[in-house]
This record gives C-alpha cells, structure tokens and sequence, in this order.
C-alpha cells in the first residue's frame, strides 16, 4: 500500500455514522477500509487518531476556470479538501468562444478570473483536453449561457428568432456532447438577463435530451427572489431537465426570515417530482465585480457601448437614478446601500489603494456623490473591480444550509487583493 491511515474516524460521505478504521490508499485508490488495530501496512503511515476522514468535497460552483489551467497547486481548494469542481458557471465562461467573442469575455470576466491570456481553445471539448493534461483537482464543466447567446446574438436583448433559438440549443448539444454536463444561467448578468422563459425552456429541453441538469444564478436575490425561484422551477418542470440552485441564498433587508417560504418551495417542487437540488457558502457578504450591479441596459452592445455609456451625462444621470431610487435589475431590484458595497480587488494597481474601503467613504472623503464614485471607478479600472457586498442574513444561511438537498458551494473568486473568504474557507 502506498499510504495508510491509522484509527481515524470515517464519514463515508453516505449520511452514516462516523465508524473508526484504519484506511489504506493504493495508486489513486481507496483499497482497504478495516477495523482499527489492522494489520494493514504501507510506505506511509499516518496516526489519524482524534482526526476525521472522509470523501473529497465536491465544490459545486467554482469559478477556477482558468486557475486549474494555470495553477499547479491550486491550494485554495486542495487545502480545502476539495477534489471537483463545477465550472463555467454564472453563464460566463472561457468556452465555447469565438474570435469575437473571446476579447469580449476576457474583458468581461477580469473582476472573476483576471486579465486572461489569449486560451489555446475555443470549444468545450478543446478546454476540457486542456484540463484532461493535467491539474490538481477533477473538474465538470457546464455550458454558458450567456457565451452561447453572444455568440448567436452578440450583445443584443430580446427574444431570439427560431433560427437564433435552434442555433442556440445545437450549441448547448454540442458541448454536452464534447463533455459538458449541462448549462449554466447568469440571469442578472447580461447578456444572460436579456433572455426569456421560452428560451430558458428550449435550452434546458436540450440539456434533458442529454440526461444533464441546468445551475441557474437566477433573476434575483433581492426585490422578485421568490417569483425568480419559481421561474427556475417552472422551467425545469417543462423541460424536464434537473435543476441545481447555485449559491441559493435569500438576500437584502426584503427577504430577512424568507428561508423557509423558499424551501417550502423546493419541497413542493420535489413532491411533484422535479429534481431538485441547491448549494450555499457558509458566510454573509456576497461577491461579484462593481460593473454587474449596472442596469442591463447599460451592457447592450458590449463592452465598448457600456464604457461610452459611462461617460455620457444623460446615460450617467439615468444610471444613477436606477441605481439609488429604483433599484437596478443588476443589483436584484434593490437600491444600492453604498455602504455595504467594498472594493476587494482592482484591475489597475492606481487604483489599489481604494481596496477594502467601502463607496460610501470612498464618497465621503471625495466630497461626491457614491453613485458619481462608483461609476467614476468603472472608467479608472476598465470595470474590472470586483467588490463584497453586506447583504446576508444569518437565519437564512442556518435554514437554508439545513435543507437535506443542499450542498457547498464556495462560488469562489480567487483574484484580488482582498478576496471573499469563501475561496478558502467554504468547506471546513
């Protein structure tokens, strides 16, 4: 044997009991499981009294996309414990891509990945032969989304026609086939949000065709999250597909004590035979990059329409009002509290000093209004801020995290200078 494990305690990862053993490991195989005091012997042996051993974690939204390609050790989730990953999640992604499309998502996706390099792939089953070479921990892929209708629809809203829509769903078959094992949604981030039902429905009857399950990063967490639930649901039972709640929280001071009416909602779901099932982190604040709490407006057109719109006094005027009075569909229908809204990361390093610090002082201390600031800040870092956000309430992460469907998820960004907890520390 090549290691074993002495007098530990086993959770078999099947809800049983801890059991005491000794476990033996051979190659990449668990080859012995047998009473402590077992004449097992190998090259390694380790004394795991006192300690807990059991199965790998399975992290089921990652965003490692790239840091499995470029990091060997990739600690953050091998000290975790963690032995998969759920990629390509939020519906952004580095696959399947185009040479339009790529330089768009890389700018899109610095505040979650960084500035990426130009990838030597452009389809799923390409990256997955990237990942096939060699990493630190096994991965699953899910299609985009939002890559799938870019590259049908470029940056528009709208419904697509039939031929957009059946275009749509042959690339949701094709990196299933070269792979992936369902689709993800990023349904307050453009050019996701665009998209209707109908769509969502005709994508995910793709994904059931292909014995797959969609992870939908629904409408909203905040103002709607309910209905948005419920929108989830609906598609998966028309479609038939299997669906998975990514980070299935219940956010903003709207839904304080609201856990329960959303689990009540998966029950009911499950009772009627919809395959059901959800995952959380373990922690209050959650995380994205500045530029997604920006009305989806703002995006139509793409990157280079969303910084021209940054500069424009009249867009910048309305910009504003959403995001103070009415509350932008980017930040779930809620106002933003500016407060609550800190810098964990920056694009530029002349921007560095503004990390940790919230809008609001930022503000403060400049004599301007936050909203003025945050936008300002968008130009000056090419909107590839990322931030943490105050939204969480304890009661629901208890409630929710309770719930016998639910699993960990760090969504984990592994960039910035400051980044949420959650990439190292969701699991233990």
């Amino acid at each position: 044997m090549d290691l074993v494990v002495r007098n530990v305690d086993v959770l078999d990862g099947t809800g049983s009991p801890a059991f005491r053993a000794d476990v033996a490991v051979a190659g990449d195989r668990i080859a012995a499981i047998r009473p402590p005091g077992s004449a097992l012997s190998g090259a390694r042996v380790l004394d795991g009294s006192g300690l807990t051993l059991s199965p790998g974690f399975i992290d089921m939204h990652a965003h490692s996309d790239l840091a499995v390609v470029e990091d060997v050790d990739h600690l953050a989730k091998v000290s975790q414990g963690v032995t998969l990953e759920v990629l390509g999640q939020d519906g952004l992604s580095y696959a399947p891509v185009d040479e339009v499309t790529l330089p768009q998502l890389r700018n899109r996706l610095a505040g979650w990945n960084g500035d990426a390099p130009d990838v030597p792939w452009r389809t799923v089953g390409d990256y997955l032969d990237v990942l096939d070479r060699g990493m630190a921990v096994n991965a699953a892929y899910l299609v985009p989304h939002g890559n799938v209708r870019m590259l049908v629809m470029g940056w528009t809203s709208g419904p697509p026609s039939a031929r957009e829509l059946a275009d749509m769903c042959a690339l949701v078959a094709d990196g299933m086939a070269q792979g992936a094992l369902g689709l993800s949604m990023g349904l307050t981030y453009t050019p996701g949000m665009y998209a209707g039902t109908e769509e969502l429905v005709a994508l995910c009857t793709t994904v059931a065709a292909h014995g797959g399950f969609f992870a939908p990063h629904h409408r909203s967490y905040g103002a709607g999250a309910l209905d948005a639930y419920r929108e989830m649901l609906d598609v998966a039972r028309r479609s038939g597909a299997a669906v998975h709640f990514a980070h299935a929280t219940m956010n903003f001071d709207v839904n304080r004590g609201k856990a329960g009416e959303l689990l009540a909602l998966i029950d009911a779901a499950t009772a009627d035979g919809v395959d059901v099932t959800l995952d959380s982190y373990p922690y209050l604040p959650g995380s994205t990059t500045l530029a997604a709490l920006l009305p989806s407006w703002v995006s139509e057109g793409g990157p280079d329409a969303l910084m021209a719109r940054l500069h424009d006094p009249v867009a910048r005027a309305r910009i504003t009002y959403e995001l103070d009075v009415e509350g932008s569909d980017g930040c779930h229908g809620v106002p933003c509290e500016w407060g609550g809204v800190r810098i964990s990361g920056v694009r530029r390093n002349v921007n560095s000093a503004l990390v940790g610090r919230d809008i609001a002082s930022i503000a403060a201390d400049a004599g301007l209004a936050p909203a003025e600031v945050y936008l300002d800040l968008l130009i000056a870092d090419d909107a590839g801020t990322t931030c943490l956000m105050d939204v969480g309430h304890e009661d629901n992460v208890r409630t929710i995290m309770r719930h016998s469907t639910h699993t960990g998820g760090s969504d984990g960004l592994l960039v910035g200078a400051r980044p949420h907890p959650r990439a190292w520390g969701t699991f233990p």
